[in-house]
């Protein structure tokens, strides 16, 4: 008996997601009871932390191994990346929103791929609605050499992006939690002008997609300092997504950055082809602030510089920022008069 309540007595800590089973708990046979109970702990420590530490960092250090030659667009590398990427949607049943996981185009001799996936909602009318979660999965291919070291492995630059998309098509297939469509994109062709999100961004506004919103990620793989909000979103005063998402996460998770004015950083990552294209809210997402990461477009930008706990928490803060987003009724986040 102290066993069972010391065991309730942890399930009631956890939560009140764990609370409402525990009048489910009979006394007519004590060990399957307690084994009953222990399932249920395990089951809400895992619906507490859906993301884990041990994930990102095995994709992150993948991604951004001297395997993969740095990524540039075209090369061999990236042609691995790609392959991961596929692979990783296909283990979690993300599914291809094409025929194939890939949105080639051409750029004079070289052939990019864009990898998409697709976890359509689950809403009768709100599923003919799209979010889009992107991020870009090319790099430089090699930088000035340090000791030796060409490969500018891109760890943050934007490995840590990806790895988060991956993160949360794994959460929401399996989840099955999402009102809306949402499409996983992982563009190429960024370093070169956003010519990987630009060519997605056009084909689906040709083939006339309902898009909704579309939130870019890139560099969030360290942490700013104590006293500032976890992230920023660029053009944060174009659309009140900054104020929605933080309402949805019942805390503070993106907020302004001045200089992300000042360097134009709106219109120079991937969110911007989408705007351009539908005009609707599309913005970045970052936690890089240019004094929280030396090493840009380095040989340096390595696995080992990367937060791990912090890209953790990040990623599993953003979960029900994106819900909210996600199954809202109404298209609540929407343009600003500026």
């Amino acid at each position: 008996m102290k066993k069972i309540l010391s065991i309730i007595a942890s399930i009631t800590i956890l939560g009140c997601g764990s609370q409402n089973k525990i009048s489910e708990v009979k006394n007519t046979n004590g060990i399957n009871n307690i084994k009953d109970v222990e399932k249920k702990v395990s089951v809400s420590k895992v619906s507490l932390t859906p993301v884990l530490k041990e994930d990102v960092i095995s994709s992150l250090e993948y991604l951004a191994s001297d395997a993969l030659e740095g990524r540039s667009t075209g090369s061999e590398g990236i042609e691995k990346a790609a392959v991961f990427i596929e692979d990783f949607f296909k283990e979690n049943k993300v599914q291809p929103y094409y025929k194939t996981y890939r949105d080639s185009f051409n750029l004079k001799d070289i052939v990019g791929y864009n990898i998409v996936g697709y976890v359509e909602g689950h809403d009768p009318m709100l599923k003919n609605e799209f979010v889009i979660l992107g991020a870009h999965y090319d790099h430089i291919g090699t930088a000035e050499p340090v000791n030796g070291d060409r490969i500018a492995n891109g760890a943050n630059d934007d490995a840590s992006g990806t790895v988060a998309v991956l993160e949360w098509a794994k959460y929401f297939a399996k989840s099955k939690s999402n009102k809306r469509s949402i499409l996983f994109t992982l563009y190429t062709a960024e370093e070169i002008g956003l010519k990987g999100s630009g060519h997605l961004a056009e084909r689906l506004k040709s083939e006339a997609l309902n898009l909704y919103t579309m939130i870019n990620f890139e560099m969030v793989g360290v942490p700013r300092a104590e006293n500032e909000i976890m992230a920023y979103i660029t053009g944060y005063n174009k659309t009140n997504m900054a104020e929605k998402l933080n309402s949805y996460a019942k805390e503070d998770v993106v907020g302004f950055l001045p200089k992300a004015k000042a360097y134009n950083l709106f219109k120079r990552s991937d969110n911007y082809p989408f705007f351009n294209a539908f005009k609707i809210p599309a913005q970045a997402i970052s936690t890089f602030d240019f004094t929280n990461f030396d090493y840009y477009h380095h040989v340096d930008d390595e696995a080992d510089k990367m937060d791990f706990d912090h890209m953790t928490s990040f990623i599993n803060k953003m979960i029900p920022a994106l819900e909210g987003m996600i199954n809202a009724e109404t298209k609540e986040i929407k343009m600003n008069n500026e």
